[in-house]
């Protein structure tokens, strides 16, 4: 029986150490990999094992980023990625009834010595779980208004966020979807940079939609900011090259979405451009591959058969077509390039 046609096109992968390569680089994966090698018996954390305020001017400094409210900042989101990724161990702390001030400890976790030494599927392994995490960051409430939101009881209205976490993980996972397929277009040469408000608009306004609503065009600018805080938190883990909104912008009257769709080519790159880097497109054809979607990359099939190659290529745009044989061929060695071939025949 024939394969089905593959909703998504096949995405052509660097090999895996170069990729590693790129997840070791990654800026926040840096940090954190630096401060889990800072961390020591004298360091201090609270009990959910983020490093306590007292010690993030001292994380900062090591990281040469800024003394001030920022420089904490950037240092908290890296420990926190060096827990979430097990580079760091955190261990509670003892007895029960701690009070607020109770500190844990902390310990080398045994994926930092992968680093070094591990293989680099182990290393990619390690960094997928830090997309998962800033993922999950990205997606969380704005809590610009925290006080509002606790009451008198100490309580915090979860309710009064109007925020749908499987909604907001939804969106963001279809913007990036959306992204990857942009990118594979045109036989994968369509990796120019996105404008922000066309990938706002591809979630938002309808295919058979003519002139959009100025309602629509509320959404598509609403989508545009939330989308700029979230890939300015993506970009230090590697998955795209971002340029942000121009904050000028912020203070100009009128609508953003409105005013970008009106915007010449050298304006709109003012409205923040985002494209995904090869480790992105690893990092989200991973994801898609985790949530059961059908993702193919070219390569998949260089270990079935004669068959099972025919089959898959058929949906293949020409070039994928010609690179996926050509890794079939490759598989069985020169001395089985001959027989290799008559079996395509």
């Amino acid at each position: 029986m024939s394969a089905e046609r593959p909703v998504l096109p096949p995405v052509r992968l660097n090999s895996e150490a170069e990729l590693a390569r790129d997840a070791l680089a990654a800026p926040l994966f840096v940090r954190a990999v630096r401060l889990a090698r800072w961390a020591g018996p004298e360091t201090r954390v609270g009990a959910g094992g983020e490093l306590v305020e007292a010690q993030l001017p001292a994380a900062a400094e090591h990281l040469g980023l800024p003394a001030d409210e920022d420089g904490a900042a950037y240092a908290s989101e890296a420990w926190r990625l060096a827990v979430d990724t097990g580079l760091l161990d955190v261990t509670d702390p003892d007895g029960e009834g701690e009070d607020d001030g109770a500190e844990g400890t902390v310990t080398a976790g045994e994926n930092l010595a992968l680093l070094t030494t591990g293989s680099p599927q182990e290393i990619l392994a390690i960094w997928l779980d830090g997309l998962d995490a800033v993922h999950a960051d990205a997606t969380a409430p704005l809590l610009d208004d925290f006080a509002d939101l606790v009451g008198e009881d100490g309580s915090i209205d979860f309710d009064a966020l109007d925020w749908d976490p499987e909604e907001e993980t939804e969106f963001l996972d279809g913007v990036l979807g959306n992204l990857y397929l942009l990118t594979l277009a045109d036989n994968g040469a369509g990796d120019a940079p996105v404008p922000l408000p066309a990938l706002a608009a591809s979630m938002i306004v309808p295919d058979d939609m003519g002139e959009p609503t100025d309602d629509i065009l509320e959404q598509v600018s609403e989508a545009m900011m939330r989308l700029d805080d979230q890939f300015r938190l993506l970009e230090p883990i590697g998955i795209v090259e971002y340029q942000p909104v121009d904050e000028a912008l912020m203070a100009e009257a009128g609508d953003p979405a409105d005013t970008a769709a009106g915007a010449d080519e050298e304006d709109v790159t003012r409205y923040g451009m985002v494209r995904l880097t090869p480790l992105g497109l690893y990092g989200i054809r991973a994801r898609m591959l985790e949530a059961g979607v059908a993702a193919p990359a070219v390569g998949d099939l260089a270990d079935k058969g004669a068959d099972a190659l025919l089959d898959g290529v058929a949906h293949y745009p020409e070039t994928a077509a010609r690179a996926e044989i050509q890794l079939w061929l490759a598989g069985r060695g020169a001395g089985g390039a001959v027989p290799a071939a008559a079996e395509l025949l």
